[in-house]
């Protein structure tokens, strides 16, 4: 149970023997009305079709990545928020996710964030800003780490740098289960293979199990200016670990938010909103 697969295998597969009957009450995905895209679709990434939305027709590119399980449309709290502090806004769809594509390649954290900088190239996106959740931190860790050239500044919600970050009792959180059984009930409507879902959370389980691993050396020679965040009250990271990941960034500086976890984007956004554009400059 020490890691990031193990936690949310328990949860997906509990859920789906209880034939997904988490009460609602619980459900921390509360959205805002997200208003059309200036522009999307499905680009040709490495092996898959990868999809994009473009909110606003001009201003710095902003790049958003989803938590895992979750897609684009998850940011909807925020792309209006950040497009009217001069942004232009750009959510992806990860491999598998949402209406992305996937193939039974293994899915890694170091493939993803190829399959981001990849998306950047056929947008015509030389640097931006990023602000990834959960996963979509991790992602732009690794871009951090290994092409920080493409980064301006980083904010890592709810991430992590190696396994034993992850608190294994994730597995007890209601609120947690909520919202993979929202996050599966989307990815069944959205997904242009939903049929293959056990596929999917197959592979990508496969890489919670390992990933992330980067070294202490790698988190210490991050360039970018980057933001941890996280709540005080996190369902599936340990605090200490966001302590520790900013201490290890020479540029890291760490903000957690009080009476909230690792759905702060949805349940407190006003104030999520103003930390991130704050430390971008906004």
């Amino acid at each position: 149970m020490k890691y990031r697969a193990f936690a949310l295998l328990v949860i997906v597969l509990l859920l789906l023997m209880a034939g997904l009957a988490q009460a609602q009450d619980d459900n921390p995905v509360v959205l805002s009305e997200l208003s059309a895209p200036t522009a999307s679709g499905l680009l040709p990434v490495n092996d898959i079709q990868m999809y994009y939305a473009q909110y606003g027709e001009e201003g710095q590119p902003l790049i958003l990545l989803h938590g895992g399980l979750g897609n684009a449309d998850y940011f909807a709290n925020q792309i209006q928020a950040f497009v009217n502090a001069g942004f232009q806004v750009f959510a992806f769809d990860s491999r598998g996710h949402g209406r992305s594509s996937v193939t039974d390649t293994p899915i890694g954290y170091a493939l993803m964030a190829s399959d981001v900088l990849a998306a950047m190239d056929a947008l015509g996106i030389d640097k931006a800003d990023l602000v990834g959740w959960s996963d979509g931190g991790i992602i732009g860790l690794d871009i951090a780490i290994n092409h920080p050239e493409r980064l301006n500044k980083l904010v890592a919600y709810g991430a992590n740098y190696i396994p034993a970050g992850v608190n294994p009792a994730v597995g007890e959180s209601a609120v947690f289960n909520a919202y993979v059984e929202q996050a599966l009930t989307d990815y069944a409507l959205l997904n242009p293979a939903p049929e293959n879902m056990d596929a999917f959370l197959a592979n990508i389980s496969n890489m919670w199990a390992t990933e992330p691993n980067f070294s202490e050396e790698q988190m210490r020679g991050i360039t970018v200016p980057t933001l941890i965040l996280d709540g005080w009250q996190e369902e599936a990271i340990f605090p200490q670990h966001d302590f520790d990941m900013a201490a290890l960034i020479p540029n890291g500086e760490l903000t957690l938010m009080p009476g909230v976890g690792h759905f702060a984007m949805f349940l407190t956004p006003e104030m999520f909103n103003s930390i991130v554009l704050n430390y971008l400059g906004r």
